[in-house]
Parts: structure tokens; sequence; C-alpha cells
């Protein structure tokens, strides 16, 4: 085994053996749909309900989404490997092909999904080029019928599929 040097490319590289699940962020102020892609979301209590995802400090997409009174988080599937690229892109339209749904609360969700929640922001903590987001869950919706869907992990700096073994 080889020691590594402390530095941002070789903690990347480490930190993609980690297969995380991917999830969507996203809101309608009524006039546009704001939405991103995070693949560091986690549960965090169960009372009170609260979920946490962390974003980069540099995101030009968080201060939008931050603004929004109600936030939609929609756990991706593996059927949904276009719309985590789309949502996780730079540039362009994220929801270019993607069918969604908006709540009167503003929170918007991708179709599809098996388990979406209507989130508000509870606090945020700094934490290094890093904010660690914690929301409270207000509404949560689950398709229960459709226990066999799978989701989509990002590992190795790739969106993948699970396989059962």
């Amino acid at each position: 085994m080889t020691t590594l040097a402390l530095d941002g490319a070789a903690l990347r590289r480490a930190f993609a053996h980690v297969p995380s699940g991917v999830v969507a962020i996203c809101a309608d102020t009524g006039s546009e749909r704001i939405g991103m892609a995070a693949s560091t979301f986690v549960p965090v209590s169960l009372d009170p309900p609260l979920v946490a995802f962390c974003v980069q400090n540099s995101s030009t997409t968080w201060p939008k989404l931050e603004a929004q009174p109600r936030l939609g988080i929609s756990v991706l599937s593996s059927e949904h490997d276009i719309a985590a690229r789309v949502l996780a892109a730079k540039n362009g339209d994220r929801f270019a092909g993607i069918e969604t749904e908006t709540r009167d609360s503003g929170a918007l969700f991708i179709d599809g999904c098996g388990v979406r929640m209507d989130v508000s922001i509870e606090q945020q903590v700094p934490a290094g080029d890093h904010a660690i987001v914690v929301l409270r869950v207000h509404e949560l919706f689950c398709d229960e019928a459709d226990h066999a869907t799978e989701p989509i992990v990002f590992h190795r700096s790739s969106f993948r599929r699970l396989v059962a073994s």
C-alpha cells in the first residue's frame, strides 16, 4: 500500500471509492425550475425528521435554492441516470427531458422516484470548502408498491447501478 499526499487530487481519488446514493434537490419559483444533484445525502434524525447533504461553497445553484422556502428531495433510481447527469451539469437546461411535479409549496420532484421529501432548511454548517445543509422533512412520499426500484449510485466518478449478488 502506498502512502499518498493529502492534496486535493489524492483525496478526490480516495473519496471516489466510497459509493453513495444520488438525490435531486429542486424547487419551482413560479418563474423557473432550479435543481441540482447531490451524492452526499444522509438521513440524520427521526425526531425531529431531518436529512442532510453537502454542497460546495462555489456552487452557483445553491444560493438560488437556499432562497426558496421549500425544496423537493427526489431519491433517484437506476432509471434516472440521464436525470442525474443533466442535474449535475454546470451549464444548460438542467431539466431537459426530465418530467417533474411541483407541489403548492414550491417543492419540485423528479417523476418516477420511489421516495420524495418536501423539506425546508433547518441549518447550514460550514465545513471546509463545503457546507453541510440540514433539512427538516415536512412531507414524505413513498411508493410502497415499488420495492423493486434500485437506486443509482455514484462511485469512482460515475453513475452506476447496483447488482444483487
